[in-house]
């Protein structure tokens, strides 16, 4: 009888203990809220039930060490409650898009804005969050007071129930090494899909990374820019530099594809238009890729946690006039020493939005011409004497709600997908709607162009535009952008760039002949914007490279 007795108790533990609640959070999170996992392993050859089983105990086992440690009574409900919600949303989101949690998504995260985040929003999601997470955590919550113990004993509980943990994770990794070696190696995505051990590490991370950071401000580039000596009679310059978002060059007709994505710019005189079609990106999310493509010592040696000047600070520097527009959420501090201001925000005296163009505070990218003109004359009247340097962010191609980014009249491509939760829709709407994006970017570009060549009265013009990364729209099951750069497939990392010079100008005059259309199909990448912005206003500082300025071998 009271064998019988412990065995029931085996059975009902005290759910009032720490330590238990710690364990069947595990439980919860480690089997059901990874449930993206168990499909993605269950999709791998050779992989079977065995291997599965192992691998879903040491998930549990490595949960339940952390957990372990958070086992105090007056922390743990707080904590689980809090992991259950945030595993229940990694596994939908996990599950939906199969993009992976890691550093970079947490900024992502930290920069984006309601309209990004409203984009998210999904029954589908919610559903997650309550079955997922809010169950759970409301029995646990419930859950009565533990009785009261010596710290000491808890202490040791808690590191004995530590230990166990590890030394089970530790053997079943054993029992399994040879499967698990190889699956890990080949499969490195699959270590940022362990929710919510995923979110623990790569917040962990970026709080660690933020604390160690250097404090003050940010160093100093270019300290002796300047502007080379304009011939007489010559023109200021004026760059306009459009960062697209989520553009992928594979999409680009001027590049070879197969739909007619871009057919304002392909009317363009050939001469003055050229699309680069071999340009890789510095990251694979907006927050990697902007200040790595604003900064001069290219992707492989760019530190992000160690804050510096970038492009516009240099060029202010020298003496221009820059002014930085933005229809997304903001220029990840790119823009805080110059003159910037969102779409959404008109000059004083400026006229309203046409109607259709901005709903709310979203608008579409056309709003970034809208009262340009108005924009430029309050800049200083000395600096844009010596030229002006233009940045339009636009919010392009931004997912997942493809559909809100390009307006009724600019829709050529039908049926296309109208829901956020792509995987819901057929491929081929999918690729629709993320097609109509980019014959709105087209229309943009387009008229920034017209917009440009209206001022030649004034300026030497021309126009540089580079994607910050690219996009997967369903390729081997992934969506959206955001995966760690050394596992990012080409859709993600292979952006298109587009230079536009006008026939006649001073720096088309200043090329070899054909030059220019000699770059088309030569490797290129982000690394290349600092150092050709600079070349092509005729900015000069010790942080310039002429080799990595695209223009610089086509200069008679």
């Amino acid at each position: 009888m009271p064998l019988f007795k412990r065995l029931l108790a085996w059975f009902q533990p005290d759910t009032s203990r720490p330590l238990t609640q710690a364990w069947l959070a595990a439980l919860w999170m480690g089997l059901l809220a990874n449930w993206p996992l168990w499909k993605q392993l269950h999709s791998l050859p050779g992989v079977g039930l065995g291997f599965m089983l192992a691998f879903a105990g040491m998930v549990t086992a490595a949960t339940g060490a952390v957990l372990s440690l958070l086992a105090w009574p007056r922390v743990i409900k707080g904590v689980l409650a809090f992991l259950l919600m945030a595993g229940a949303a990694l596994a939908y989101f996990i599950g939906t898009y199969g993009i992976v949690f890691d550093p970079t998504m947490v900024t992502n995260m930290v920069q984006t804005d309601v309209r990004e985040t409203r984009d998210l929003l999904s029954w589908r999601l919610l559903a997650s969050l309550l079955l997922l997470g809010a169950l759970p955590a409301g029995w646990l919550l419930r859950r009565p007071r533990a009785p009261a113990q010596d710290v000491a004993r808890r202490l040791g509980g808690n590191l004995a129930s530590f230990s166990l943990a590890v030394v089970a994770m530790v053997l079943l990794a054993l029992s399994v090494f040879a499967t698990l070696s190889s699956t890990m190696r080949n499969q490195k995505s699959l270590r940022y899909m362990v929710t919510p051990l995923n979110a623990v590490y790569s917040v962990s991370a970026v709080a660690a990374r933020s604390l160690a950071g250097p404090k003050g401000p940010p160093a100093v580039l270019g300290a002796d820019a300047h502007l080379l000596p304009r011939a007489d009679g010559g023109k200021p310059p004026l760059l306009l530099l459009v960062v697209g978002e989520t553009a992928r060059a594979m999409n680009f007709s001027l590049n070879g594809y197969a739909r007619p994505t871009n057919p304002e710019l392909a009317k363009l005189p050939v001469t003055s238009l050229f699309s680069l079609r071999q340009v890789t990106s510095c990251g694979t999310a907006t927050a990697a890729s902007l200040p790595c493509m604003f900064a001069p010592q290219g992707r492989s040696a760019f530190d992000a946690d160690k804050p510096q000047e970038n492009l516009l600070d240099v060029l202010q520097r020298a003496g221009l006039a820059v002014l930085w527009l933005d229809n997304q959420s903001g220029c990840k501090g790119l823009c805080d020493r110059v003159p910037h201001s969102f779409t959404a925000k008109l000059p004083e005296g400026a006229a309203p939005m046409p109607a259709g163009l901005c709903s709310g505070e979203e608008c579409f990218d056309e709003a970034l011409l809208h009262e340009l003109d108005k924009r430029i004359a309050a800049l200083d009247a000395q600096r844009l004497q010596r030229g002006l340097v233009l940045v339009m962010h636009q919010m392009g191609s931004h997912g997942p709600a493809y559909f809100k980014r390009s307006p009724p009249d600019l829709k050529p491509f039908q049926p296309e997908c109208r829901s956020n939760e792509l995987q819901q829709c057929p491929r081929e709407q999918v690729v629709n709607g993320y097609d109509n994006t980019l014959v709105t970017t087209d229309r943009l570009l387009a008229r920034s162009i017209a917009w440009l060549q209206a001022q030649a009265t004034h300026f030497d013009t021309g126009m540089l535009y580079v994607s910050d990364h690219g996009e997967s729209l369903g390729e081997n099951g992934l969506y959206l952008h955001g995966m760690p750069y050394a596992l990012a497939p080409r859709e993600q990392t292979h952006v298109p760039m587009i230079l536009w010079l006008p026939e006649g100008g001073a720096l088309a005059a200043s090329l070899k002949p054909g030059c220019l259309a000699g770059l088309r199909d030569k490797p290129a990448s982000h690394d290349n914007l600092f150092h050709t912005a600079m070349g092509w206003v005729g900015a000069r500082a010790d942080v310039y490279r002429p080799e990595w300025d695209l223009l610089a071998g086509c200069r008679r």
